[in-house]
């Protein structure tokens, strides 16, 4: 299944410069008009089913309208509405002398001037938008809010789980401090010195006496004690030997 590991891999085979160029050079697969989307004035992607997608706080981002629309032509300046063709100039006179007729004929559905009814309408999308804007503007607030006020109470449980964990990782030190490896060599060197002082008291009170001779069972038994307490000296000095030597697991 797998080649032997003395072989060395196969090389790859050598390009000639017209591959060079191909692989340098990109090969377009479609025409820049093919790849272009249709536009229908929405920058939404609910197209052909699709679920719109969100922005980073997870809500769906409002949806804005991309209007190019070409101004309408000039009527040029003799144009009056239909409605006041067939007037009078004295009914004209009474017009224009009523500001309230001249913003009614103004801003009628069947006497405004093509322009500023365009106007009017894109200011209205231009509205819609802003309304829209607004909205989504509205829910991001209460959404951070939201996440500001869960952010600061998960805060300051965290630091609260921080200054336990503090308290627990002091009380730990003080617990393990008898069996730290200094501690542990103090307390080897003390029992050492101190089982060559129990040897020397012994042999010291062996050779003073009280005057009187040791019977046999006494001589023996005091050479079995000073054989282990000889032993347990030796045993010590070893570990203290091994100690120095950094021959002790775990602290190497």
């Amino acid at each position: 299944m797998y080649g032997s590991p003395t072989s060395p891999p196969v090389p790859p085979p050598k390009s000639s410069r017209h591959d060079a160029s191909r692989l340098d050079t990109p090969s377009a697969t479609g025409s820049p008009r093919q790849a272009r989307s249709i536009d229908n004035g929405w920058n939404s992607a609910d197209v052909k089913g699709k679920t719109p997608a969100t922005d980073g706080s997870g809500l769906i981002p409002a949806q804005t309208r991309n209007i190019q629309s070409q101004p309408p032509p000039d009527p040029g300046e003799q144009w009056l509405p239909k409605v006041l063709e067939d007037k009078s100039k004295q009914d004209l006179a009474e017009i224009l002398s009523s500001q309230e007729l001249l913003n009614a004929l103004t801003h009628a559905p069947s006497t405004i001037h093509p322009s500023l009814a365009a106007t009017e309408e894109a200011l209205l999308t231009a509205l819609d938008e802003n309304v829209g804007l607004a909205r989504h503007l509205t829910e991001l607030e209460s959404r951070l809010s939201r996440q500001r006020s869960s952010t600061q109470t998960q805060l300051l449980s965290t630091h609260a789980l921080e200054r336990q964990w503090r308290q627990k990782q002091s009380e730990m030190d003080h617990a393990l401090t008898p069996f730290a490896p200094s501690s542990l060599y103090q307390r080897l060197t003390q029992g050492l010195q101190e089982q060559e002082m129990v040897c020397l008291a012994m042999e010291e009170s062996f050779l003073e006496g009280d005057g009187a001779l040791a019977t046999e069972r006494e001589s023996l038994e005091w050479v079995r004690r000073y054989r282990e307490a000889r032993r347990l000296y030796y045993l010590r000095q070893e570990r203290k030997e091994r100690w120095n030597e950094r021959r002790v697991g775990g602290w190497r």
